[in-house]
């Protein structure tokens, strides 16, 4: 055996341990006792200081690649930026493994084609070899968005169902007596057992009023950090609340209902989809095995009979 087929059988290894580590990681529950471990505050500094070792490591080793794709001005303002902020990625070091990736990819997929090629001895034309590593090249360059997206479109949903959840809070604790900073503050608390984006981002606007910044211009940086509709639709019912000195928490508490509505209707028109989707694994999948399973006996009689009455 060569040691370039032993190289390939290492990579391919190494690609399916490390799926398989992914898999088993995803699909493991988390039991009660780890979370509630987890919430210490020793615990999550050890964390965030781990994590941020992490990601300095990971940028070291690359950025040569990173510098490959990273536009040189003007990205901190692009939609780009906005995305890694609906995905709760806020970090300078975002961008350097964002991009490297993309770059990785985008050279690793043709490599590991090439290399497959080398080792099988397939003999593909040289229009083929060239079609497929440009496919593979921009599969590559490109899987990096789909994932954001991806993970943009997940954060907004958990972010969405658990609003509701966090507007009775605020509802509770204005009812109780506390103003709106102090019952941001307490809600931000509780939901981190819930939601932790959610719990995130009003950690954020909690930290912004500390550093001064006004209350409208919190709240309106809270919209735009999450991207989602109903959260400004909040945003603006605040505002309008606290400049003309309506209730506060009628509005919320009316806001709220709606929330669950549209919720509601959003579950009901998933459930309704159920049923479409079924129908093309059905139609592909469960209906030709049943006709084989009930025809084909029949089908089998019949050629047997047509095959007999030829023979006389």
């Amino acid at each position: 055996m060569t040691s370039a087929q032993l190289g390939y059988l290492a990579m391919i290894f190494i690609i399916v341990a490390v799926t398989a580590f992914v898999v088993m990681r995803a699909l493991t529950p988390r039991i009660t006792k780890t979370r509630l471990k987890n919430l210490t505050a020793e615990n999550v500094v050890q964390q965030q200081k781990i994590s941020g070792q992490w990601q300095q490591s990971i940028v070291k080793l690359t950025e040569p690649l990173a510098k490959l794709a990273l536009p040189s001005e003007g990205w901190e303002n692009s939609l780009l930026r906005t995305r890694f902020l609906y995905a709760g990625y806020r970090g300078k070091s975002v961008p350097m493994i964002y991009f490297s990736a993309k770059t990785g990819l985008a050279l690793a997929f043709p490599g590991i084609f090439l290399l497959y090629t080398s080792i099988a001895h397939l003999s593909l034309g040289a229009n083929t070899i060239m079609m497929a590593v440009l496919g593979l090249a921009a599969a590559g360059y490109y899987l990096p968005n789909m994932v954001l997206s991806r993970m943009v479109m997940m954060r907004q949903r958990e972010l969405f169902e658990s609003f509701p959840d966090a507007i009775d809070f605020i509802t509770v604790c204005i009812e109780a007596g506390l103003g709106l900073n102090a019952a941001l503050l307490r809600v931000g608390e509780e939901m981190r057992l819930r939601s932790k984006a959610l719990a995130d981002e009003i950690y954020l606007v909690n930290l912004e009023l500390r550093a001064g910044r006004s209350r409208d211009m919190a709240l309106r940086n809270l919209a735009l950090r999450t991207g989602v509709e109903e959260i400004a639709s909040l945003v603006a019912i605040l505002i309008q609340a606290d400049r003309f000195g309506t209730s506060i928490a009628t509005s919320l508490r009316n806001y709220s209902d709606t929330l669950r509505t549209i919720r509601q209707l959003r579950a009901e028109e998933m459930a309704a989809k159920i049923a479409l989707k079924l129908l093309f694994p059905l139609i592909l999948f469960i209906f030709p095995s049943l006709l084989l399973v009930l025809l084909g006996p029949a089908f089998i009689s019949i050629v047997r009979a047509l095959s007999t009455i030829n023979n006389q």
